[in-house]
């Protein structure tokens, strides 16, 4: 859900390219200078067998660990797919960069946690009760996804258009709930978009500090603290 821009300037990042992607430098910069013409090309098409789905699933579960661990820059091809177990001429079968399996980790990520989401609020009662248990069901979400979490992070220093497409698309439906809210009197009336960002803002650093830095605090009591500031804030005013 729920992770925020920041809105530093972000630094240049240098990364390491494996020496078999044909075409390009060992090293480059990513921010600031232009990426190669493999990194805009659209994602080669999906396996047509069983057994290349599940050998695309297994890259992408490898780089997912690789990179939610060390970081893109450190992670390379090579190590992607030594942990994968297959060939490195097996990688370009699937994608044809590093910078394209990232690219599919932050959708994979946006469509697991929204599906994580919706199960959670689907029978809640009420727009208030339905931020306190996906706040809840979020926060469990990254404990349970650390690497997948810290892909989508990544993602800015190496491409921003997905990074904030990903970001972009999680609060349009954000601001399409708080104002379905708003009409039926569920929530107090205002700019529905600052206050999906807000909220998003509110879950990346709850989820930062007690769900990915500590494992032990209960997200139970978390997801209530937290809670009670969003209510607070949401509750429709008792004039």
């Amino acid at each position: 859900m729920f992770q925020v821009t920041l809105s530093s300037p972000i630094p240049a990042v240098k990364v390491k390219e494996s020496a078999h992607c044909s075409g390009s430098a060992s090293a480059r910069y990513v921010m600031g200078a232009p990426m190669s013409d493999a990194s805009r090309l659209e994602p080669l098409p999906a396996p047509k067998t069983k057994r290349g789905a599940r050998t695309r699933q297994k890259i992408l579960d490898a780089a997912e660990r690789e990179i939610g661990r060390k970081g893109f820059a450190e992670a390379s091809i090579s190590t992607i797919t030594a942990e994968a177990n297959v060939g490195q001429g097996t990688f370009y079968l699937y994608f044809r960069s590093k910078e394209d399996v990232l690219r599919e980790l932050v959708l994979r990520m946006g469509r697991r946690l929204r599906r994580h989401l919706t199960l959670a609020v689907a029978d809640a009662p009420g727009r208030l009760e339905a931020e306190r248990r996906g706040l809840r069901a979020f926060l469990e979400f990254v404990r349970a996804n650390p690497d997948l979490y810290r892909v989508v992070a990544e993602s800015q220093f190496v491409d921003e258009a997905v990074f904030r497409r990903y970001y972009e698309d999680f609060a349009a439906g954000y601001v399409k709930g708080l104002r379905a809210a708003e009409r039926r009197g569920e929530i107090r009336k205002g700019d529905a978009v600052v206050h999906a960002w807000a909220l998003m803002g509110i879950s990346d650093m709850v989820g930062r500090r007690f769900a990915l830095w500590d494992a032990r605090t209960s997200l139970r009591r978390v997801a209530e603290a937290a809670f009670g500031l969003i209510e607070e804030g949401l509750a429709p005013r008792r004039d």
